[in-house]
């Protein structure tokens, strides 16, 4: 079985900022619940929703949702790699989504949904790779893994109603149902990497 170790991470709130950062993208379903869930990990300085790896030049949510575009939906993470490490931001989203379902997660349909690594330095793409291979030979998920694993490309922010929808809406429907028990299985599985 795939092992998750992490050790206690705490950030000292008078630091200066890393001028290191990374981005790393990731799709793992509607972004509303990947961002929820990456919101609250340390080390992640901001999270933004969005679209990439499609060919529209500025698409809008309506021309995603559409599946023509070929843009999925994904959160940009930008974090400190002194923090947190590539590797324990993938296995946090190996384990708040299901990376076995070809172009869905849950109810949600469509190539837009698709589990994807887009990644912006060889780093990490090794690590990508290295987990995603980890994971298959463990059967973790008793399925084949059909995340992909691709450079980023053509990344767009999405409109500002998306950014940060969970956190100004928490009893929507599909925020109560959907992506509260996203942001619960974080907190349960990976409180040591969980903002204090």
């Amino acid at each position: 079985m795939f092992i998750f170790v992490f050790r206690l991470i705490t950030m000292n709130s008078t630091s200066t900022p890393n001028p290191n950062l990374l981005t790393l993208v990731l799709g793992g379903g509607c972004f509303w619940c990947t961002e929820a869930v990456f919101k609250e990990v340390c080390g992640v300085l901001d999270v933004e929703s969005g679209y990439c790896n499609g060919q529209a030049v500025n698409p809008s949510y309506e021309q995603v949702c559409t599946g023509t575009t070929g843009h999925n939906e994904v959160v940009r993470l930008d974090y400190d790699p002194q923090v947190v490490s590539t590797r324990q931001l993938l296995e946090v989203f190996f384990g708040t989504h299901d990376p076995t379902t070809l172009n869905r997660q849950g109810n949600d349909v469509g190539t837009q949904y698709r589990s994807g690594i887009y990644f912006s330095t060889p780093d990490q793409a090794q690590d990508a790779r290295d987990v995603v291979a980890e994971l298959q030979a463990q059967k973790v998920f008793g399925a084949p893994i059909v995340t992909e694993v691709q450079a980023l490309s053509n990344y767009w922010p999405a409109e500002a109603y998306h950014q940060d929808y969970f956190e100004h809406h928490p009893n929507q429907g599909y925020c109560s149902y959907v992506v509260a028990p996203k942001v619960a299985k974080l907190r349960q599985k990976f409180t040591a990497l969980l903002m204090t």
